[in-house]
């Protein structure tokens, strides 16, 4: 899954094509689309064209983009998670209608379609990079002609999978009812962009599978999250005694339910093993089911400038998801600074973690528990782990390695597309 660069690509002009701006990253998706990006940068012209939200990083994130991108798009969008009326109006009327949730969003988003038609119109690119299924929604243009740009989809999660994990793990019932209805919508349209695109990448072998599963024509790759392993060093500065870090955007649901159900059914077997412990929660966004849990032991510390420090501080980080798609960017962050980490499996997934080599992974709250109390109880366990890991992140997820698997993938799809071309000109011939 993790094949070398074929040859050294040419210079491209990559257009990338996003809910949000890259930079500076505040959550893991950011961070992804932030190393895939500057990575690229060093070597070909890179272009960006995304919502930026009203909100107090506006602008922050037009100037740190503009750093390494030669051209900048904007369509300013109003912040849907502050408006709970609207988008519960939305999730309504995607209920009666043929269009998932995702789908009618961004159908309703006519700006950022002229702009789109409008940057097609006047720049000329190798590539198009497609954030997420969802924003295939919108016209790329002609789609596999071997005349147009290579169209490429990252699928940072297959994003009805997703959603079909969500729905049969949701403990409200209303939740489970309507994604239920709406992983299906979900499934016709993403599969449906699929079909539009030169080549998918996905970032677990799971994913890949299941998607050439289902459509085998599908040329698809294996590109995985990163991590810069310079910026993410482990420090020779002791962490504090029996700190429990878990970070993320927290008001991403994988994120949230996992970590309610870590503080109702873990942390309380933590607790009484070791009442001193404390749980930090390090990122933006936690909701009212999250705060209302916080105590002396748990701290809601949200966004932080230096999420570096705080992993640091940590003796041990959690994954506790039971949801999830792609790989999570908190693993490879943390294994990049050195720390022994306790997760799921389902947390772990799409990463090469080896149970007792590289990590502690344990599903049932009990044995998490039991594997917590591990790390926190033998310090020489914690960083061997830790040791492990980062040996592991540099080799294996640095984002220099990672872009590199990119272009080799872009390198792919130009190939089969020349070649496409060529048998048609040759048919055009005779």
């Amino acid at each position: 899954m993790y094949a070398p660069a074929i040859r050294i690509v040419p210079r491209m002009r990559i257009l990338f094509v996003a809910p949000y701006l890259p930079s500076p990253p505040r959550f893991g998706g950011q961070r992804r689309l932030d190393g895939l990006m500057r990575g690229l940068a060093q070597r070909h012209q890179v272009s960006v064209l995304a919502f930026n939200k009203f909100d107090p990083y506006a602008d922050a994130s037009l100037d740190a983009t503009r750093e390494y991108c030669e051209h900048v798009a904007t369509v300013r969008e109003h912040d849907l998670e502050s408006d709970g009326t609207r988008k519960r109006w939305l999730q309504a009327r995607s209920l009666i209608s043929k269009s998932s949730f995702e789908g009618l969003l961004a159908r309703g988003r006519l700006e950022f379609q002229a702009k789109l038609r409008t940057l097609l119109a006047n720049r000329t690119f190798d590539v198009i990079q497609v954030e997420f299924a969802q924003m295939g929604t919108y016209d790329f243009g002609p789609g596999r002609q071997a005349s147009s740009p290579i169209l490429v989809l990252d699928e940072h999660n297959i994003e009805f999978d997703l959603a079909r994990r969500s729905a049969d793990t949701s403990e409200s019932l209303p939740r489970r009812a309507y994604q239920e209805i709406n992983w299906r919508k979900l499934r016709t349209e993403e599969e449906s962009f699929w079909s539009k695109c030169h080549g998918v990448v996905v970032t677990s072998p799971r994913d890949h599978d299941l998607l050439t599963s289902i459509d085998t024509s599908v040329q698809a790759a294996v590109v995985p999250n990163g991590v810069d392993v310079q910026a993410f060093q482990p420090t020779p500065v002791p962490p504090e005694p029996n700190r429990i870090l878990f970070f993320g955007a927290i008001n991403y649901f994988p994120n949230q339910d996992g970590l309610i159900h870590f503080l109702d059914n873990t942390f309380p077997l933590v607790l009484q093993q070791r009442p001193e412990a404390s749980l930090w929660i390090v990122g933006p966004g936690a909701r009212k089911p999250v705060i209302a849990r916080q105590n002396k032991n748990i701290v809601i510390a949200g966004f932080v400038d230096d999420l570096s420090e705080e992993i640091d501080k940590a003796s041990v980080v959690i994954a506790p998801l039971r949801v999830g798609g792609g790989t999570r960017l908190k693993i490879v962050e943390a294994m990049a600074k050195g720390k022994a980490i306790v997760s799921t499996h389902i947390g772990a997934e799409g990463i090469d973690l080896v149970h007792e080599e590289h990590a502690l992974l344990a599903d049932d709250p009990a044995d998490f528990a039991r594997q917590i109390e591990r790390v926190l109880s033998d310090p020489a366990l914690a960083r061997r782990l830790g040791e492990a890991a980062r040996k592991l992140a540099v080799e294996r997820y640095s984002w220099q390695a990672i872009v590199a698997q990119l272009e080799a993938f872009y390198e792919r799809l130009r190939q089969s597309v020349d070649a496409d071309r060529a048998r048609h000109n040759f048919n055009a011939r005779n």
